[in-house]
Formats: structure tokens, C-alpha cells, sequence
């Protein structure tokens, strides 16, 4: 496989909403994994949480301004190539917008950026469940601001009770037209939703920290989620496949993999990547000895994993001979 590429995942939502509690959370939680921040306020941020990350040399503060208004593209670009310059060793990149800031300018900035070193890795809405009324109406463009979101967190939940979080799920799954909507306390999300985890670093015995003992958040957070997988020894059809992609299920946020296709001419091995709606395919090679073979990895929430299962398994191959090399012109939009 290819270089591996970091994935900048955006954190927006309006002041009060939980974005920095998220972030924190996302530090503190992070294992081994080391992420480079990018933030309006430096002085909201928990030091000591970065620390522990061994990440605190890597962040990039700017002040009490409005990100898409201090920076364009190519100043967006020069702020990620501070972060993800090889020597950082920085596995992924966290941007915290300012309440201020228009999600999709950022999503913009992010997607024009020509660093071979850097992937799009979602859009994060974090809504306070609370407040959520009067925060519409206090900012009427919440409701465009959930649709350009790849994934919703709902957060707060905590302070209203179980009907009210029903029906509030139930409206922001509405307003943000079927994207992954997502529960959460005290912006407490599972890292492993948002990017792939290194593992810890102390593997070894250690004592038990307050932290560990008070850590009743790991469940609740794989709760919220499902993370289904599929595998096929045969090829996939590309047209299949495509309608797939195209249709892929509400609650559906991400998909990472590899695809074997099998067509004359097209045998290598191409790696699947998709956040919210964007989709990304990646020509590879396959290992000396690796058999070729298809394996998906596919998280969202509220997904019904049987029929993600049921429509993956139709786009397996049925001619034993296929020649539709037309097909793969399919995938040649989304082919890096």
C-alpha cells in the first residue's frame, strides 16, 4: 500500500455547543495516537491532555479570529503543511472552528489542498441537544450547517430525557437529510469513529490511573456506533459497486478498505476510502503471496447492518470471466 495519508477531520458547531470538550476528549482519549490541533482559542485547550499524547508541539493557535476568514486555500494549505511535515509524526489533524466560521468554506479549503500527505477526513457537527431550539433561532443557518456535516453529534443528551432525545434525534436526522446522528455526554466520541488509532504506547504493566477508574465513557461511545465488515474472495462488479456508493445507506459515515476487481488489465489492488459523501479510490499493490480479495470496514450510526451486508454482497462478481473493462470508467473520477 501507498504512503499513508492524514486525514483532517473539521470540528464545527456554535459557541456553547461542545466543540472544545470534544476535542479534549479526543486528546485524552487518543492512546497512542498523535494529533495535530488547529484552534482559535489555545487557552480552552487541555495542556495537560496533550502531554500525555506527546502531541503539545503541535499546535497552531490563531488567536480569537474566524478561521475561513484569516486563511484561504493556499494559507490553509501552509497551516497543514506545518503539521503534516514528516518529521511531526502526526497521525491526524484536527481543526477547531471558530462558532463563527462557515463549515462549508472550510470542507472547501481542505478539499483544494494538493499535499499528497493529506486526505479529507470529515465534517463534525457538534450540536447542542440542550439549547437546540434556541440555537436555531439564534442562528437560522444551523439547519444548511447540518446538512454539509458528515457526521452529527448530538451532544448533551444528558440534561434532557428520553423523550425528548427521541424526538430531537428524530428532527436533527430530518434537517440534516439521513447523516450519521450521533448521542453523546460531555463530548465524549469514540476516536476510532473519527480516525484509525495507533496503539498505546505503555503497553505494559502501569498502575491505574483516576482517569482509568472514572473512564465509563469507552462504552457508552462503542454504543452510540456500528462498525460492520464485509470480505469476498471473488471480484466486485465496478457497476455494482458504484450504485452502492452512490445509494450508501443513512447513518452511514465511513468506509475504509480494499477492493479487488479482477477485470483484464485492472488487477491491482485499489483502497476505498469514503467520509459522509466523499469517496476516494486508491490504486495499491498487492503483497507477494497476499491472496486477492475484498475487505470493508464500514461505520455509522443507526446502519442496519444485515442490508449493508445484503448490498455488498451483490456487487460480488457473477460472470466467471468478466471483460467490462468499460466499467471501471466508473471508478476513474475517484481514482487518486
Amino acid at each position: 500500500m501507498g504512503r499513508k495519508q492524514i486525514p483532517v477531520v473539521i470540528v464545527a458547531g456554535f459557541l456553547g455547543s461542545g466543540k472544545t470538550t470534544l476535542l479534549n476528549h479526543l486528546l485524552s482519549a487518543s492512546g497512542g495516537t498523535r494529533i495535530g490541533v488547529v484552534v482559535n482559542d489555545f487557552g480552552s485547550i487541555n495542556i495537560d491532555a496533550m502531554q500525555v499524547a506527546g502531541q503539545v508541539d503541535s499546535m497552531i493557535s490563531l488567536g480569537n479570529g474566524c478561521l475561513c476568514c484569516l486563511v484561504d486555500a493556499s494559507g490553509m494549505d501552509a497551516l497543514l503543511e506545518r503539521l503534516a511535515r514528516p518529521g511531526a509524526g502526526i497521525d491526524v489533524i484536527v481543526i477547531e472552528a471558530s462558532g463563527l466560521a462557515e463549515p462549508r468554506d472550510l470542507i472547501r479549503m481542505v478539499l483544494a489542498s494538493d499535499n499528497p500527505r493529506l486526505c479529507y477526513g470529515g465534517l463534525v457537527e457538534v450540536v447542542d441537544g440542550a439549547e437546540f431550539e434556541s440555537s436555531r433561532r439564534r442562528h437560522p443557518e444551523l439547519d444548511k450547517h447540518l446538512r454539509y456535516a458528515d457526521l452529527v453529534v448530538l451532544n448533551k443528551i444528558d440534561r434532557i430525557d428520553a423523550e425528548q432525545q427521541r424526538l430531537l434525534h428524530k428532527t436533527v436526522t430530518e434537517l440534516s437529510e439521513g447523516r450519521p446522528v450521533l448521542p453523546a455526554s460531555h463530548g465524549r466520541v469514540d476516536p476510532a469513529l473519527l480516525f484509525e488509532q495507533r496503539p498505546k504506547r505503555d503497553e505494559v504493566a502501569r498502575q491505574l490511573s483516576f482517569d482509568d477508574l472514572d473512564d465509563d465513557h469507552s462504552a457508552h461511545a462503542h454504543a452510540a456506533y456500528q462498525s460492520v465488515e464485509f470480505s469476498s474472495a471473488k471480484p466486485l462488479n465496478p457497476r455494482r459497486l458504484m450504485a452502492f456508493l452512490d445509494s450508501r445507506p443513512a447513518g452511514l459515515y465511513r468506509m475504509k478498505g480494499f477492493v479487488h476487481f479482477g477485470l483484464p488489465g485492472h488487477r491491482q489492488k485499489h483502497v476505498l476510502h469514503t467520509v459522509g459523501g466523499f469517496l476516494r479510490f486508491e490504486r495499491s499493490r498487492w503483497e507477494q503471496g497476499e491472496a486477492h480479495h475484498t475487505h470493508l470496514v464500514l461505520i455509522g450510526a443507526g446502519i442496519d447492518a444485515d442490508a449493508v451486508r445484503a448490498g455488498l454482497a451483490e456487487c460480488v462478481e457473477t460472470d466467471p470471466a468478466p471483460s467490462d473493462t468499460q466499467a471501471m470508467l466508473l471508478i476513474a473520477p475517484y481514482l487518486r
